[in-house]
């Protein structure tokens, strides 16, 4: 009998295992396809010196002593890390808020929540297109509220530093609605008795906010950060469409860069060897605060 429920059992842990890699090998195919192979291809091209429509000769090291020596490439790096740094505290910010308001058992937070995270699913064309109407001088509607106000034309798109607080505010605008449902998530896994026992003991909202419910946050809170730091790297098609990196590379960043190296001066082996470099700069950034925010 023991040696026939070990048989059972082998058989069930088989039928588990073909069930699983049935279900696996999809995902599996497309990640080394779309995925594992590009990285690795990247890596290889990194090394030639490679450009559309010749041959590709080997060089080695020489394109990353070439970035390290490229003016451009630290500046789109300083011009990244510096979206970075304003915009993630500023969108965590704001999708934690807009979570705290949804969660409220008011009337119409279900409207909100729709009307919050739609925005998130319309494509960067259409988003950037609708700002650049709002922003755009003499007819917009920023332009129509600063006449109004006695302010005069203000030139959000043109001007150095004005046109990084445009971009900021379109980022929000179009990305807060994935970090609100993220804290939606969060705030609704929190048992209700928490709560009904600090409002017993007398805890006002201000000490349930910041006692109570942030606290519980913490592993919500470090995930979204994570995300938005990784998703502010890869800063693109605002900077590109609004401002096409202007006014002069002001707002050029690095994904920036990495395109108009690779496909407008056809350089694909450097612009190659900087997707490499910017591949080490987020992993490292993302290892620095999982170290900072990892529990003791």
């Amino acid at each position: 009998m023991k040696g026939a429920t070990n048989s059972e059992r082998l058989k069930n842990i088989i039928k588990e295992n073909i069930a699983a890699w049935l279900f696996l090998i999809p995902y599996l195919g497309f990640f080394i396809c779309f995925l594992l192979f590009p990285i690795l291809r990247g890596m290889y091209v990194s090394l030639f010196d490679a450009a559309l429509g010749r041959e590709s000769i080997f060089v080695g090291l020489e394109n990353y002593v070439t970035i390290f020596k490229d003016k451009a490439f630290w500046q789109s790096l300083f011009n990244t890390l510096f979206f970075v740094i304003i915009s993630t505290p500023a969108i965590v910010l704001v999708g934690f808020v807009f979570a705290i308001f949804v969660n409220s058992k008011l009337k119409g937070t279900t409207f909100l929540r729709v009307s919050y995270f739609a925005s998130y699913v319309l494509s960067m064309a259409v988003v950037t297109g609708l700002w650049i109407f709002i922003y755009q001088p003499y007819t917009g509607l920023l332009s129509v509220i600063t006449n109004a106000l006695g302010l005069g034309e203000i030139y959000w798109l043109n001007t150095k530093w004005l046109v990084w607080f445009a971009i900021l505010v379109t980022t929000i605008w179009w990305t807060v609605g994935f970090n609100m449902v993220l804290f939606l998530v969060g705030l609704q896994d929190i048992p209700d008795e928490i709560y009904e026992a600090a409002e017993i003991d007398g805890a006002n909202s201000r000490q349930i906010l910041f006692r109570i419910t942030i606290p519980l946050l913490r592993d919500t809170t470090v995930l979204v950060i994570l995300l938005q730091t990784i998703s502010s790297f890869k800063l693109f098609g605002q900077t590109y469409l609004m401002a096409g990196g202007g006014p002069g590379t002001h707002t050029r960043t690095l994904v920036h860069y990495i395109y108009e190296t690779g496909f407008t001066n056809r350089r694909m082996g450097l612009a190659a060897a900087m997707s490499v470099a910017f591949f080490v700069v987020v992993l490292l950034v993302s290892l620095l605060q999982n170290k900072v925010f990892a529990k003791k």
